[in-house]
């Protein structure tokens, strides 16, 4: 049960009925009764969360002509942008060992599929406003309905990559199998990010100005479009940016290359789990404040 101001309640059942008891205990004093609660909640709005999702995604497609394309029309758009200016030698990209349409398309869809889990918590939010102020349910189902929507997109892009990695004689191996953890893990770290940054974004609309402009310029820093550098101030700037090793393998399990970074991907990857509990407990502690906020 969600305690609307912020303060942990204790239930006790008589005669059939929950009774909520509010106490002026603050929720960071009792982290176990905070995370337990919390569990509850995720576990109590996995029907609400695939109901909105459902409805959300019906939505999106019904009023579009194209429909679904538009889960992959802007990378298919900025690929062919990019290959552009790549053959016509308005820029100079280093040799790559696949394709370089190939290189392009499935680093930007792999792009693409993280700004939308980093945007889909801030974007949940503000989309709910009306809800979050009238109605008592798990705010943990937002969180959710967004993966949801946002696995969903990813499906299509995969759905879409595979084969066009082979329509451009690129031979997947083995490593396929490994592909949908490497999306997953895309998807977690954005979550993850944007739940740290949903509070602010809710109160403060430059939040959610910023944040394509930061992962915009993120991208160049990314091996998205550009091959890795091999050395000066660019290539150690790749390599320590955590978004280079989880697009790089994924890459790499995808068109049948050699994962170089993999230990820096697992690593990332433990990391990005534990990123998630404290923005999860970020959420859920800061959500009062933002609920008491919008209905004032």
């Amino acid at each position: 049960m969600s305690v609307p101001n912020g303060t942990i309640g204790e239930h006790a059942r008589t005669s059939m009925t929950k009774v909520t008891v509010y106490t002026p205990e603050a929720l960071l004093l009792s982290p176990r009764r905070l995370w337990k609660d919390m569990r509850a909640d995720l576990a109590a709005s996995t029907g609400l969360a695939r109901a909105l999702a459902l409805r959300d995604i019906r939505s999106q497609y019904r009023a579009s002509i194209l429909g679904y394309f538009w889960a992959f029309l802007t990378p298919l758009f900025s690929t062919a942008v990019w290959v552009f200016l790549s053959y016509a030698g308005v820029i100079r990209v280093a040799e790559t060992d696949i394709p370089y349409p190939v290189y392009v398309f499935s680093g930007t869809m792999l792009w693409q599929i993280f700004t939308e889990a980093l945007s889909s918590p801030l974007a949940q939010i503000i989309a709910s406003k009306g809800m979050l102020s009238k109605l008592n349910f798990p705010r943990e189902a937002l969180i959710l309905s967004g993966f949801y929507k946002v696995l969903f997109s990813a499906l299509i892009k995969v759905a879409i990559l595979v084969p066009t990695v082979v329509l451009f004689g690129v031979t997947p191996d083995l490593g396929l199998i490994l592909f949908p953890v490497a999306v997953i893990v895309l998807i977690i770290t954005g979550i993850s990010v944007g739940l740290l940054l949903a509070p602010l974004g809710t109160l403060y609309s430059d939040i959610g100005r910023f944040i394509p402009m930061v992962t915009q310029m993120l991208m160049y820093l990314t091996p998205v479009v550009f091959a890795m550098p091999t050395a000066g101030v660019l290539a150690r700037i790749f390599s320590a940016n955590p978004m280079t090793p989880l697009v790089l393998t994924a890459r790499a399990w995808l068109t049948g290359g050699e994962a170089l970074m993999l230990p820096y991907f697992w690593s990332v990857g433990a990391a990005v789990l534990v990123l998630l509990v404290i923005a999860l407990l970020w959420y859920r502690i800061t959500m009062p404040v933002l609920i008491e906020r919008i209905s004032s």
